[in-house]
Order: C-alpha cells, then structure tokens, then sequence
C-alpha cells in the first residue's frame, strides 16, 4: 500500500514538472524567477504540497503554480530581507511570528490595531506579509502556522479588504498547506458583513478553519502561556525591533524566565565535586567501577574523553531516527520524548556526530530555560566524533508539547581554541549563513514505549537511581556548561 502511494506520489511530481516545463515555462521563462523553476524541478516537497493542495489535479495544479510563480517575481520574494521593508513597519509590529498553539503549530500574528488602511503602503504591508511567510517557509519546510488575527480595538479605519483578501491568497495559492487554522479574536460587530465575504474568498473547504472566538473561546486553541493579557493569558512578551522577532530561541524574546548569561557556565570546581560524587555512587552500587579514576595531574586529550563517553553510552543507544544535516547528525531527528507525569519526568538524550573533517562548534538553545537542563550545551565536537547531550526537566516541572529545542551548528578552523572563552568570541564573530540550525519538538510518552530513546531504557538490569548518575556522569565528562537561554 505504502510502496503503491510512493510510486503514485512519484508519477505525479513528474508529470507535473514535465508539463510546467513544456507548457508554462517554454518560451515564456522571463515571467518567472529562475531560481523558483530550479527549485519546482529539484524539491519533491514543494511541488508535492501544490498537488496535494489540489487534491492531486494536474491541470489545477499548473494554474496553481503559474500564479503563485508570477507573484514570487512580481514581489521579488526570493530577494526579500529586511531592508527591503520600512524600517517603520518593522517596529510598529503589526506582524510577526511568536509561540504556538495547543496543537505545535508557530503562531502567525496579525495586529489589526496597528494597520490603517493606506493605498501609499499597501504594496510595504503586502512584502512584510511575504517576507515573514518565506523566511518561515525556508525554515520550517511545511509546517503549518495558525494565524491570530486579533482584532482587539480595532476601528474602521483599520478595515481593509484588500490586506485581508491578499493574505488569503497567501495560503491559498503562494504558500499551500501552510494553514493550520485562523483564529479571529474579538471581531467588532461592524466586521459581521466584511467576514461574510471572507467566507467567500475562503471556499467551503477552508472556511471550517476559520475560529471566531472571545477571551474565553481563545484559549480552546493556545494555551495561556502564549497569550498575553488582553486574551486572558499570561505571555509578558513584548515585541520590540531589533533584533528582527521571528525565532523564539533569541535571548531578547525570553520574557517568561530567567535570563542567564550566553557567557556563564558553571564552575570548574563545582563540575569537579558533581562529577566526583557521581564516581563514588557508582563506585558504592557496583562491584567494577565503569570509569577509572584519574590523577587530577593527569592530562587527558578531549579525544580520549570522548572516546570513553562514546564507549559507555553505547550500552543506552537504541536505534534512533536520525536528522542528516551538513555538518551534524542529529538523533532523534524531530521530537525528544520524556516519559510522563505518573512515572516522574525522566531525561532524553540527544547524540550530535560531526560529519565533517573540521571541528564543529554547537550549542543548544530552548524556548522554556526555566524548564530544563542541558549539559552540555555549549561545546565543540571533534571530526568524526560524537557528543551526548543529556536534557532534563529542572525541579519536577513539566514537559509541554509546545517546548522547542534549537540546535545551532558551525565548523571551527582548525587553530582554534574549544574553551568557554574561545567558543564566546566565536559563536560573537561566525556569519549567520554559515551556521547550521535545526529545531526538536517535546513529546510526552504517555503509555508505550517510544520509538526514540529515553535514559530510563537500559540495556542493563539496575536500579533508575544508578542509570541516571551515570547518565550525569557522562554529560559531566563531556562538558560543564547548562542551556543557555533563548
């Protein structure tokens, strides 16, 4: 059944190529941008979330992408970045990204307040909308988004068809299968008339997706920690520009816990203690220690270390789900499961391997600092090796589904130094094109075993007291340092 659905998926990806070549782009290839034509003919998933837009009509399916084509060049969106925009209209924050709803999705925000209907800017407003939509879009690779319009005091000089009707067509025809849901917020009576032809505008597929809702039905669909106050909740975000608001993994946006600095780590002294209570734990609960205890005059080579962590945590790898970016492999490659609330929060585990011939520097960032520990999460990785990162939810609270983790990721020269310091300057100094970045969502595992690895799983027979110090004791020999905060 599967092998018959890829080999349909397949068939119809190069039909549709084939046909958007001779039929659309022969001839007629200065209406589009040409990176977008490369593009249709190299990414299966986009030519794919067309079709199943489409319900998988060829022929709607080319109209469809002859359109949206048109207006990628028309707007330039390929070239879009943020001088391309008003300064003005990126501090007024009349649009950004910021949190998620119940079901994961990243919130679209739109603050209708904020928007006075203008002939003179339409054209800025409509390239914020497509600047934000791409820049999520090349990010995210077909997640969905849940628009939030809010319409809290909103006047009639903010009524404007012609912004909603575009907006629209943005999920309709330029960004298929991006729209989760659209939830309209305190819509004033005077827009009764403007939201039935919406309705319209919609189709009778997608107006199920519209949510009008109060302060109290609000809350049905996001939760209150990604509300703020005027919905009932309890997000002290304020959004400010700059920096540019669209990652809920930068410092500034980290409102809702305590801020530490990127540059504190933990003592030496105290990872020595931590590391050295954890020896005689294991020392007292097993006959053979699992580690040897070594002169505190010894030097032992980063390699070597990694080699022994590497080498123990063997014992816990399970097959994983494994993410295949350029410079990591990262397992698992999209959730991090923890065991549920009747067992107790247990810690997950996440293994980075270098894949390329130069050192790779990393740090791991997440939007609920106050939620976790992480260790480490702020070190390097040597050509061809692999670091154990153990994440732990800090004094019993708990996982939510809505809590991300951010991998970031860049090659180091050769000459360069892996302390705290070195690593500071470096992460200060290396351009943003050149770090990798990928993103783990939060699953909590509510009865069967999951498919990804939890440390509470053991290839050995021994008490959850003694796997967790190990555990400890292995992030400890690999690197000090807990999560910084987003």
């Amino acid at each position: 059944m599967a092998e018959n659905h890829a080999q349909n998926r397949a068939k119809l990806i190069s039909e549709t190529r084939r046909r958007f070549e001779a039929e659309y782009v022969t001839d007629k290839s200065d209406k589009y941008d040409a990176r977008d034509v490369e593009r249709l003919q190299q990414d299966d998933n986009w030519v794919e979330s067309y079709l199943s837009w489409r319900h998988n009509i060829v022929d709607e399916t080319l109209k469809m992408l002859d359109e949206s084509f048109q207006w990628r060049k028309e707007i330039s969106v390929n070239d879009l970045n943020e001088s391309s925009i008003p300064r003005w209209l990126l501090e007024i924050g009349v649009i950004y990204l910021h949190g998620y709803d119940k079901e994961g999705n990243k919130l679209f925000w739109i603050r209708v307040k904020y928007h006075i209907k203008d002939q003179k800017t339409i054209s800025d407003k409509k390239k914020l909308i497509a600047f934000w939509l791409e820049r999520y879009a090349k990010r995210e690779n077909g997640k969905p988004v849940t628009v939030m319009f809010d319409l809290s005091e909103t006047g009639i000089n903010s009524i404007d068809m012609d912004f909603v009707r575009f907006i629209i067509n943005c999920f309709k025809v330029y960004y298929p299968k991006y729209l989760s849901k659209i939830v309209i917020f305190d819509m004033p009576w005077l827009m009764n008339a403007a939201f039935k032809i919406v309705k319209t505008w919609l189709g009778p597929e997608a107006v199920s997706l519209l949510k009008f809702t109060s302060k109290n039905e609000v809350q049905d669909y996001v939760s209150v920690e990604y509300l703020p106050p005027h919905m009932g909740g309890t997000d002290p975000f304020k959004y400010s520009y700059p920096p540019l608001v669209d990652d809920d993994f930068q410092t500034p946006l980290c409102e809702n816990g305590p801020i530490t600095s990127e540059d504190e780590t933990s003592s030496k002294e105290d990872i020595e203690s931590d590391g050295k209570e954890t020896l005689e734990t294991i020392s007292n609960e097993e006959q053979t220690p699992l580690v040897k205890k070594s002169n505190p005059t010894e030097s032992t080579s980063k390699a070597e270390e990694n080699e022994k962590v590497d080498s123990k945590m063997k014992a816990f790898k399970k097959p994983l789900s494994v993410f295949k970016g350029p410079l990591l492999h990262i397992s698992p490659a999209e959730e991090l499961y923890f065991g549920n609330t009747e067992s107790g929060e247990k810690k997950t585990l996440m293994v980075l391997t270098n894949v390329t011939k130069n050192i790779v520097a990393f740090k791991v960032r997440t939007t609920a600092p106050e939620k976790y520990r992480v260790k480490p999460s702020n070190s390097s990785c040597d050509p061809g090796a692999s670091v154990d990162i153990v994440v732990s939810p800090h004094g019993g609270l708990t996982v939510s589904a809505q809590d991300r983790f951010l991998i970031m990721a860049a090659e180091m020269e050769q000459s360069s130094g892996t302390g705290p310091a070195e690593l500071t300057q470096f992460w200060k100094e290396v351009p943003r094109n050149k770090v990798m970045e990928h993103r783990l969502r939060c699953h909590t595992v509510e009865s069967s075993k999951p498919n990804t690895l939890t440390l509470k799983d053991s290839a050995f027979n021994m008490s959850d007291k003694t796997s967790e110090d190990i555990c400890l004791q292995f992030a400890t020999s690999s690197c000090e340092t807990d999560c910084s905060p987003p």
